[in-house]
């Protein structure tokens, strides 16, 4: 998972304009107290939201916002990152979704079908935790469990292993461990072969580069080895383009470098 920053982005003034049409019913319905006239007009509007799935995949280089992967988490879907007619808690009780996020393009997220799928209308939150609502929209003061790839501290709770695994990043606290599990769990970061196979590749593949630009660096460390000083510069030239933001599952690429806790190869993916 790589941050997302959505800060002075805004999709066109057309699909903002409509997207303020559909609020404003939505609002007029559920004032009305109409619910299944309201959560109708969300399903019969996917269309809008759908529209904005290149604007999305632009934001994140073609990569799932959450795997990171661009066709082994299977094809993208416009996700609502909070629920849009139902919030699921931890135990499967539902509540009242943020449908008037429905076509708020805050909300939303690009996500291989194979977690969108999984998660559905799944967005538990701390207990004791503030709950957004229409009349007193406080999204931002929530304590939820799942990681949002638009929040840099989020992201930062994501680490990998050596065998493709999705795991908690060294020194998150109990409950930042929590969120690490669930989001996991309900997004299919691990369950899905595919998704961690080519993470213990791809691990594999920076470990040899890393090995082969240590030997490099020992070979030229006296001077009068330009051939191996070349060496080491190719290879620091393959860590960087495998852990730079653009190269898909790049984060798995930068922990298999911090976890090797060297200063010389940290400042290659600074």
């Amino acid at each position: 998972m790589r941050h997302v920053d959505l800060k002075g982005l805004k999709p066109s003034q057309r699909w903002l304009d409509k997207s303020d049409a559909l609020t404003r019913r939505l609002i007029e319905l559920h004032d009305a107290g109409d619910i299944a006239g309201r959560n109708a007009l969300i399903k019969n509007n996917e269309k809008h939201w759908g529209e904005l799935k290149k604007w999305l995949l632009d934001r994140s280089y073609n990569k799932c916002w959450f795997s990171e992967a661009r066709d082994k988490y299977s094809h993208m879907d416009v996700e609502h990152f909070r629920p849009k007619t139902e919030a699921k808690s931890l135990d499967g009780v539902k509540r009242d979704g943020y449908w008037w996020l429905a076509f708020d393009y805050r909300n939303l997220r690009a996500c291989g079908n194979v977690g969108n799928r999984k998660k559905g209308g799944f967005f538990p939150l701390q207990a004791g935790s503030i709950i957004s609502t229409h009349l007193k929209q406080c999204e931002e003061s929530e304590t939820p469990y799942l990681l949002d790839p638009t929040d840099e501290d989020d992201v930062a709770l994501l680490a990998f292993d050596e065998e493709g695994k999705a795991i908690s990043a060294p020194n998150c606290s109990a409950w930042e461990t929590e969120r690490v599990t669930e989001t996991v769990k309900r997004m299919k970061l691990n369950e899905h072969e595919t998704l961690t196979e080519e993470r213990r590749k791809l691990w594999q593949e920076v470990t040899r580069e890393i090995e082969n630009y240590y030997r490099a660096k020992v070979r030229c460390a006296a001077g009068g080895n330009p051939a191996a000083r070349q060496r080491a510069v190719d290879h620091a030239r393959n860590i960087r383009k495998m852990t730079r933001k653009q190269a898909e599952l790049s984060s798995v690429a930068v922990w298999c470098v911090l976890f090797r806790n060297d200063s010389r190869l940290a400042r290659l993916v600074a």
